[in-house]
């Protein structure tokens, strides 16, 4: 275990720390010589797809195309630890919950599909028809199928989500919870009314041509770390790139390429962010309001003096509607209540705004810390106001960029994961497969949650993740989650969601994305989507962790026979002996993927075309939006002068829930995750002091009390007003009514809380 410490980190994103840090990821997970041969087969064409992050390929790859991150999720599935029927023997889940999430995913990974027993207080294995039927009956004894969840991660192929969404539907029920409900919900929902679409508007190669980048609340270096070779290469050519972000993230100041002998050899690195502003927690859109009031009075000033104007007047009457309410908004919006809310000056924005009128081309890209706030989808819009008053949407170079976060959360939405469908696909679904789907909207997370609280659900079907530890509000919530009568967990390693189970519990292993999944007909390939929209295969090549584990698909089409039974109308043997079979059904009921089968077997895979990016707007008027977003404040003001606004964010060690490591490099922090940035003004006035111990309670409205308890204060650059500390040990303060009404999004990103000197009890959440 390293040793506890915060020390300054004085080295680049990336460079010889990455490689030193990744073989080190190797050696603890024991496949040094595995994990090698392994991650020079990833994200190249005949190989597999990262697990981690949702950055694209480019067309022309090198020897490897892997980062940081996605070697040590590698490493991660990869290892050689494995957590078997003896491991549980050995251990009781009253014993294994105390244990921490790390230690918890080290054992590594499940071999054997096992079943809790209340007798023994252990889970014990259990055959996998065994389990099947289990599931089978516990899901037909239920009175009404909405009574029934049914959770999807991010790392589930687009074969298996949409098999799983078809047996859910044939099963009776749009219950669909899904990871992305918890982090890009807001682009899903907010882009739409914009744009007419709920996805990304550019390509990798825009990043190539544009002239000026935008970052707002995005860290690349830690959550998509390939995105860097985008924002090198475009810094070494000249492109402005700007970034907004509370801390000053180590990427983006400079970095250190890996692929690149000059600056590996010389120790050199590339500068990054021409300006990187610290902008306050909840401080983005007052940021986006005083760039456009600046570009608005810049342009009306220059059409006064007969000069060239700086908005795209022709684009804004051709393909808009909505700018002249947007302008009327930006006019009464005062500079006073601007500044105030970013923590940046008016000259602050003003060199933003300048770098953006002089681009050509302008890429706006966008992360959680955008998404993740009680106005998150409203947010969402102000970047795309921002990007039409300058015609940056439906030209190369140029666009919006939302920075997805897990592999594939973007396709498992795009074939079917909506507890929302649209009828002309229900319609399409009934033609292919023959039995009428339900219609009535299901449950996204929030409300999942909350009909869990209610006891109204009794059941709860997990296809990947970690459930428990991502959600909001554990205090509720996890006791929830303990009290319902089925939890299944489709997993590779043990997490914190196992141990937090209903009366029955399975925890059902699966192949990971590196393994061989061969069935009847032979090897399968799955795909997946990109935050890019591009669509391509992917073949593991190792040997399985362990002989008894079964595909996702496999999983799905057992517990859709041992459920569904006689009645069914699926040949789901047919599906699971040839997944070729599945993207044939895929097109069937979605045209956008015309020529499927086809098409993956191109290298690099084919792009599901984004009507913004063909300037068509698919919205009732046929136009893009302008929409106003009244005010400045993403989060609800508050009146007590001693709060904080609490940002949770991920360290770099951390992928999601999953934790590498106890540490995060870039910070400096080492060894430790109990711990809370805030700057030294905020210290002095609460009379603290580096290394103190504190406790963080929610500025609750509902009378709950939402404490997190002894973690330790670390001095940090960061605005006044606000602090950080880890997700997910701080999910406990997130209120479940703290989320954007639009897109149900929990506000991780905004949280009011106050300190207060530990009291030394145990950490409670």
């Amino acid at each position: 275990m390293t040793t506890k410490s915060v020390r300054p980190y004085r080295e680049p994103a990336g460079g010889w720390g990455a490689l030193k840090a990744l073989s080190e990821a190797l050696l603890v997970q024991r496949v040094p010589l595995k994990g090698a041969a392994t991650l020079r087969r990833m994200n190249q064409p005949e190989g597999f797809d990262c697990p981690g992050c949702a950055w694209p390929d480019p067309k022309h790859t090198s020897s490897f195309e892997f980062c940081e991150n996605g070697g040590k999720a590698i490493a991660w599935e990869a290892t050689s630890k494995r957590c078997t029927p003896e491991f549980f023997a050995e251990h009781t889940v009253t014993e294994l919950a105390s244990w921490s999430d790390y230690d918890l995913e080290m054992v590594g990974r499940l071999t054997h599909p096992m079943a809790y027993d209340a007798a023994s207080d252990r889970y014990l294995p259990v055959e996998w028809n065994d389990a099947f039927d289990m599931i089978g009956r516990e899901l037909k004894a239920l009175p009404d199928p909405n009574m029934a969840e049914f959770y999807t991660s991010g790392r589930t192929s687009n074969e298996a989500a949409f098999l799983y969404q078809l047996f859910v539907r044939e099963y009776g029920t749009n219950n669909f919870p899904d990871c992305s409900n918890m982090c890009h919900e807001a682009t899903s929902v907010g882009l739409p009314h914009s744009l007419g679409v709920g996805k990304g508007t550019v390509l990798l190669e825009d990043f190539d041509k544009a002239d000026c980048i935008f970052i707002f609340g995005q860290n690349p270096g830690t959550n998509s770390p390939r995105m860097m070779t985008s924002l090198r290469n475009a810094a070494r050519r000249g492109a402005s790139i700007i970034s907004f972000n509370p801390f000053r993230e180590r990427a983006l100041e400079r970095f250190q390429a890996p692929q690149s002998p000059v600056e590996m050899i010389t120790l050199s690195s590339t500068t990054i962010s021409s300006k990187l502003f610290q902008v306050r927690v909840g401080g983005d859109v007052a940021v986006l309001k005083g760039i456009m009031k600046i570009l608005v009075e810049v342009d009306e000033a220059a059409r006064a003096a007969e000069q060239p104007e700086i908005l795209d007047w022709d684009f804004i009457r051709g393909h808009t509607v909505g700018v002249e309410a947007l302008i009327d908004d930006l006019k009464r919006t005062q500079w006073p209540d601007i500044e105030r809310q970013s923590g940046l000056t008016r000259e602050d924005m003003e060199y933003a705004a300048g770098a953006y009128m002089k681009a050509e081309r302008a890429i706006l890209v966008y992360g959680m810390g955008i998404t993740q706030h009680w106005r998150g989808a409203n947010n969402v819009q102000q970047i795309a106001n921002l990007a039409l008053l300058r015609g940056n949407v439906g030209r190369e170079g140029a666009g919006v960029c939302p920075v997805r976060g897990h592999s594939n959360v973007q396709g498992d939405r795009t074939v079917g994961i909506t507890e929302v469908p649209k009828t002309d696909f229900l319609e399409r679904l009934e033609q292919r497969f023959g039995f009428k789907p339900p219609s009535a909207p299901g449950h996204n997370v929030v409300t999942a949650l909350e009909a869990m609280i209610r006891g109204e659900v009794k059941a709860f079907f997990a296809m990947g993740g970690n459930f428990a530890a991502a959600i909001p509000d554990w205090q509720a919530t996890q006791a929830a989650l303990g009290k319902l009568d089925l939890t299944v967990h489709v997993s590779t390693k043990l997490n914190r969601s196992h141990l937090i189970h209903g009366r029955a519990a399975l925890i059902l292993p699966c192949l990971g994305r590196t393994e061989i999944d061969i069935q009847a007909t032979g090897p399968q390939s799955i795909t997946v989507e990109d935050s890019m929209s591009m669509v391509h295969a992917s073949g593991g090549r190792n040997k399985p962790a362990s002989e008894h584990l079964r595909s996702e698909v496999a999983i799905i089409a057992g517990v859709a026979k041992a459920t569904l039974g006689e009645r069914t109308v699926v040949d789901w043997d047919g599906f699971v002996a040839d997944y070729d079979r599945i993207r044939d059904a895929i097109e069937a009921v979605l045209p956008i993927f015309q020529g499927y089968n086809a098409r993956i077997r191109v290298p690099g895979g084919f792009h599901l075309t984004s009507t913004a990016r063909e300037r068509i707007w698919a919205t009732p008027s046929g136009k893009a939006n302008f929409l106003v977003f009244p005010g400045c404040g993403e989060d609800p003001p508050q009146s007590d002068d001693d709060f904080l606004w609490l940002t949770t964010i991920r360290s770099h060690d951390q992928y999601n829930t999953t934790l590498y490591s106890m540490s995060d490099r870039y910070r400096g922090v080492f060894g430790q995750r109990d711990v809370v940035f805030l700057n030294e003004y905020e210290l002095k006035r609460r009379g603290l002091a580096d290394g103190d111990r504190v406790d963080l309670i929610t500025a609750s409205t509902d009378g709950a009390n939402r404490i997190v308890r002894n973690f330790r204060v670390v001095a940090y650059s960061f605005p006044t007003g606000c602090c950080a500390a880890y997700y997910p040990e701080t999910n406990p303060l997130v209120p479940l009514y703290a989320r954007d009404p639009l897109s149900f999004t929990p506000s991780y990103k905004g949280i009011p809380i106050r300190l207060v000197r530990s009291t030394g009890l145990e950490q409670q959440g």
